[in-house]
């Protein structure tokens, strides 16, 4: 009855009671992190051990499942860091002219309508979004977004925030809908144009790609050319 209960409530806190339990330090080892971004391409400022860090604060990310869905779900979080930010080369957005403020919301620009660009692995953007992640963080990124681009362990945290709180992207690799819904999430118009874009074939790509060096199948619906239905938070 006892071991009933213990699965009862392994079950309730998203935990199956048949996964092999693991952590990202376990399959994203230093050699495999170098793989993945060589330090000749890689900004230093992105360092394995901030990342290690940061994932203490979401102790289900790349521990959800089996062994072949973590090895999945990293593999997928990192095909589209690659993406966002050209294999670790870049903090901050390249283009820092757009306006990402919009304050329909009710939530201000006190930094300026400018202010709100990509910053860190998954480039987070817009005025409300670091708005939240602060407040998450119990911090005012609103009034000092940039502070996601002086802090390693920090920007590492904004990212897996956005992967675990603010849009689908565990749940759709954790509940097997697939590496193109993570695409949609994460930047949604490279979605939806009957055949896949560019952008969204490399990230397909840099996804089989880690996988492969993971030892783990892709799984499918790896694509998001025709993928309006799936429900995210903005990005």
């Amino acid at each position: 009855m006892a071991l009933v209960m213990i699965m009862f409530m392994l079950c309730l806190l998203g935990f199956s009671p048949f996964s092999t339990l693991a952590s990202p330090s376990s399959i994203i080892t230093v050699s495999v992190f170098r793989k993945f971004f060589p330090s000749n391409i890689a900004n230093p400022f992105y360092t394995y051990n901030d990342f290690i860090a940061a994932t203490k604060y979401y102790p289900t990310f790349g521990s959800t499942g089996s062994l072949d869905v973590q090895k999945r779900e990293l593999a997928a979080y990192f095909a589209n860091v690659k993406q966002e930010t050209g294999t670790l080369q870049y903090i901050r957005e390249i283009n820092r002219n757009n306006v990402y403020c919009d304050t329909s919301r009710g939530i201000p620009c006190p930094a300026g309508t400018k202010a709100y660009y990509g910053r860190g692995p998954l480039q987070l953007t817009w005025n409300y979004n670091y708005n939240a992640a602060g407040k998450a963080f119990n911090m005012n990124l609103l009034q000092n977004p940039d502070q996601v681009a002086q802090n390693g362990v920090l920007s590492w945290r904004s990212s897996l925030w956005f992967w675990m709180q603010n849009s689908n992207c565990h749940a759709a690799i954790t509940q097997n809908q697939g590496f193109g819904a993570t695409i949609r999430a994460i930047n949604g118009g490279e979605c939806g144009k009957g055949r896949e874009t560019q952008p969204a074939q490399n990230r397909i790509n840099y996804y089989k790609k880690f996988c492969s060096q993971l030892g783990v199948s892709p799984g499918g619906n790896l694509g998001c050319a025709k993928q309006m239905i799936f429900k995210v938070t903005s990005y």
